[in-house]
This record gives structure tokens, C-alpha cells and sequence, in this order.
């Protein structure tokens, strides 16, 4: 196997995993957490009162399909990448397509966070705000920077 080849099939392998790790936090992050009472956790974390709450849990309950819908089309696209990547196929047009979901499902992600922080008072929404940024991003973040610490390979990717 040429060394080009090999490149090639360990770069495939490294976006499958990442894929699959996004795929699994993203799950996590967006539809794993909002279910029934959930939202216990932000009232007590944040010193909500009962009405900041319930425009909370309004905003909450409206954003719940859009987080489904995009959670069922990353979990299919997904399932299209794994297949082509098993078939041997290298399926860099399924893969764009699923990044694309996940940077949409991540904006709106922090669409429904900023609206959400706009309804607490403005340093507990200040606060919320940079911790769901946090989440929603610094995994993606967290990967690349070890990567240009730590290449597996050897190299840093700068050094092409």
C-alpha cells in the first residue's frame, strides 16, 4: 500500500471517529437532556423565578422539534457515511452533507441559547450563554487543538 493510500484510508479513519464521537455528543447535548423536567437543573443553577421559567420552558418546548428533526437527519446521514465508509467507499459528498447538518443543528442550537439567556437576568443569562457556547463548540475545538499539539502521525498538520 503506497504511502499516499495509507494516508488516504488513517484520514478516513480519524473522520469516522470524530464523526461518530460528534454524532454521540451531539445526541447527548441536543435531544438527551430535554425531556420532561430537565429544566429543574437551569432554575436552581441560574436562581430562576417560577416566571422566568415558564418563558424558559415555552421557548424550550418549541425548540424540542426542530432538535428532533435535526437529531433524526444527522442520525441518517450519519448511518449513509458509515455504510460507504464499510463499502470501502471514500463518501466525500455524504461527508459534507453531514457537516453541514451538524453546523446547522449547531447554530440553531445557540439560536435557542441566546433566546433562552434573553429571558434570565442578564449576568445568569451572560453566564449560561458562554457555558452553552462551551458546549456546543469546544468539543469540535478540543479535537483540532490536540491534533495541532499532538499529531498521531508525528506532524503537525501546519507542516504539509
Amino acid at each position: 500500500m503506497g504511502r499516499s493510500l495509507r494516508i488516504l484510508v488513517a484520514a478516513v479513519a480519524v473522520v469516522a471517529a470524530v464523526a461518530a464521537l460528534s454524532y454521540f455528543c451531539a445526541m447527548r447535548l441536543c435531544c438527551g437532556h430535554m425531556t420532561g423536567d430537565d429544566l429543574t437543573w437551569l432554575k436552581r443553577e441560574f436562581q430562576l423565578s417560577n416566571q422566568e421559567m415558564q418563558r424558559i420552558r415555552v421557548l424550550h418546548e418549541g425548540y424540542l422539534p426542530k432538535c428532533r428533526e435535526f437529531c433524526a437527519k444527522i442520525a441518517a446521514k450519519q448511518d449513509a457515511v458509515e455504510k460507504a465508509l464499510a463499502a470501502g467507499e471514500v463518501p466525500e459528498q455524504q461527508m459534507i452533507e453531514l457537516a453541514t447538518l451538524r453546523t446547522q443543528c449547531q447554530a440553531q442550537m445557540l439560536r435557542h441559547f441566546k433566546a433562552v439567556a434573553s429571558e434570565m437576568p442578564h449576568d445568569q443569562g451572560s453566564r449560561y450563554l458562554a457555558e452553552m457556547q462551551r458546549l456546543t463548540l469546544g468539543f469540535h475545538q478540543n479535537i483540532e487543538s490536540s491534533m495541532r499539539e499532538n499529531p498521531a502521525s508525528g506532524h503537525a498538520h501546519g507542516d504539509h
